[in-house]
């Protein structure tokens, strides 16, 4: 019998994933999720795309992520580092990543997505960013009681043992290098002190 995943948990991060569920393109057979944590993700995902492989670098992320999927045959979890992982080029119609991303090479990074995207395909990564200039500080302020008050009402807390660590990379580095990077890919800044990229991988 699968066993049910523990009381829901909100977070930043899982306030986006309303968002990347609604980009999951029609018909998706494959889908990969990068720095998958404890699988909440993947396991959601699983209910729009035919497979979902999962992969992070924590070993203990990676043993609850498959604790909770209790033998899914639509889930797959690999522990490992992404930019060196066996993975298939161009092998899945829908990528995704939250939070994962400044904990590594980011060009790097986005440049192995791209490749293991099928042509067609769609891409979306959240990720953090730090402030650089007065008006990323003044829209961080801005924002700043509102991410308190959401917080507090919500609840937000995270699964035990998620490393964490702070961006490097500014918001316009970030944004600079995936359009460099991801030919018309589109670029939010989101309240949560959070940014999103979509990118859909020309079919041609």
């Amino acid at each position: 019998m699968r066993q049910a995943d523990p009381k829901p948990y909100w977070n930043t991060n899982v306030a986006r994933h309303p968002g990347i569920l609604r980009a999951v393109p029609e018909g998706c057979a494959e889908a990969l999720d990068v720095g998958c944590g404890d699988g909440l993700l993947a396991r959601k995902l699983a209910g729009s795309a035919r497979h979902v492989t999962g992969i992070d670098a924590s070993p203990e992320m990676i043993a609850r992520a498959r604790e909770l999927a209790d033998g899914s045959p639509r889930l797959a979890f690999l522990e490992g580092d992404f930019l060196a992982a066996d993975l298939p080029a161009a092998g899945y119609d829908f990528i995704c990543s939250v939070a994962t991303i400044h904990h590594m090479d980011y060009e790097a990074a986005l440049t192995r997505m791209r490749e293991l995207l099928r042509p067609g395909g769609t891409l979306v990564v959240v990720g953090l960013a730090r402030e650089a200039n007065p008006a990323d500080w003044a829209m961080t302020i801005a924002a700043a009681p509102v991410v308190r008050i959401t917080k507090a009402l919500r609840r937000a807390h995270g699964p035990d043992g998620m490393p964490a660590m702070s961006p490097r990379m500014s918001y316009a580095q970030v944004r600079a290098t995936a359009r460099r990077l991801l030919p018309h890919v589109r670029y939010r800044r989101h309240v949560l002190r959070r940014y999103s990229l979509t990118w859909e991988k020309p079919a041609g």
